[in-house]
């Protein structure tokens, strides 16, 4: 098969969807996994859990909360659609919200891990000093945790970029509209297409790998500082 042939949309709209999933991870996950740090709740253990349970829960059972959480029936998808005509399931964003939501916990227990191991006296020497939180947040554990907050965000790119079954469940798998690398790979391979599976496959795998390595080698050079 020709690769100048080949229909690239399914792998620019997961690159655009995995690099949207992550960037709200960053903005969602890093305060949360700051908040989490810090408190010693129930209701904290319990925001753990739930933020935690995308890992462990079946992608499909996933996907069907979400459609029963954002579905066009749902309040919110019904308000969304009714007020800014605005549809959440069958479209991107609902491929982003899906990506996300499979590949924030990553960025959390990343985030929260490296907040953790900070010496706990420089943030008690930062209060003492009359710093506030948020000035504490910015000028000490920012600085200390921000490798292993990248290490998150490789994480969390790598996860969304790969999502199939919820995706699937959130977004469908609409040609030209919704369908993903993962989902384009998949119907290839439902249609016994297996020269197109395995050029699919061969571009995700370098795709996924060329980034991993990029982001891995900035990484390093910035450690070797």
């Amino acid at each position: 098969m020709n690769i100048s042939a080949l229909n690239l949309f399914p792998l620019i709209l997961s690159l655009k969807v995995a690099l949207s999933a992550t960037l709200l991870s960053i903005a969602i996950g890093i305060p949360m996994a700051y908040f989490l740090c810090k408190s010693n709740s129930k209701i904290a253990d319990l925001a753990d859990s739930l933020l935690t349970l995308p890992i462990v829960l079946s992608p499909t059972v996933l996907g069907y909360y979400l459609l029963i959480l954002l579905g066009r029936q749902s309040f919110i998808g019904s308000f969304l659609e009714e007020n800014f005509n605005v549809m959440i399931v069958f479209t991107p964003i609902g491929a982003t919200i899906a990506a996300m939501i499979v590949s924030i916990p990553f960025m959390i227990k990343t985030a929260r891990t490296a907040f953790t191991s900070i010496d706990k006296d420089l943030i008690h020497a930062a209060r003492l000093l009359g710093r506030t939180d948020f000035n504490i947040f910015r000028t000490v554990l920012f600085p200390l945790a921000w490798r292993g907050i990248l290490s998150g965000i490789i994480l969390s790119f790598a996860r969304a970029l790969g999502d199939f079954g919820t995706t699937l469940m959130v977004a469908g798998n609409i040609p030209n509209k919704t369908t993903t690398m993962p989902l384009a790979i998949y119907d290839a391979l439902l249609a016994g297409n297996t020269e197109l599976t395995d050029m699919l496959v061969a571009i995700m795998t370098i795709v996924a790998l060329s980034i991993l390595f990029l982001l891995n080698q900035f990484d390093k050079n910035i450690l070797r500082r």
